[in-house]
């Protein structure tokens, strides 16, 4: 392979790992606590306590 070869290929799958992960969103999801009706999320024990009152 000569030098111009390995530099364009080179460059490609560079480009093309970036765009990849450019796209990914791995790691960055938010995760949403959804408790039933009647009872409330407690941030403090993390569980859903229920509504009294």
């Amino acid at each position: 392979m000569t030098i111009k070869t390995l530099l364009t290929t080179s460059a490609l799958l560079i480009a093309s790992a970036t765009a990849t992960l450019a796209q990914c969103n791995w790691g960055k999801e938010q995760v949403t606590m959804t408790c039933s009706s009647g009872t409330v999320y407690d941030a403090e024990t993390n569980t859903c306590k229920v509504v009294t009152g």
